[in-house]
């Protein structure tokens, strides 16, 4: 009887005018090849969040959605933000 866990990005998402990315995280156990049980958490990646130990996918979002221009926005937003 062998029980393995897998962990995998399962789904990526990328939301909002800040282009945040969403990153669904399935953490799978399985006996003999069988799944008994599944299990999921998100976590997100936001502009200029340090990506340096992401997923490939994630790296590549970044670079294509997360744009200077973006980077900026998302930067003086949230100066603005911070006397609320």
């Amino acid at each position: 009887m062998a029980i393995t866990k897998k962990v995998i990005e399962d789904k990526h998402e990328v939301v909002g005018d800040f282009k945040i990315i969403q990153v669904r995280t399935a953490t799978v156990i399985e006996e003999d090849g069988v799944e008994i049980s599944r299990t999921f958490s998100r976590s997100t990646v936001s502009p200029g969040d340090d990506t340096s130990s992401a997923s490939a996918d994630v790296k590549a979002l970044v670079k294509q959605f997360h744009t200077k221009e973006i980077e900026k926005a998302y930067k003086a937003h949230l100066e603005s933000a911070k006397g609320f």
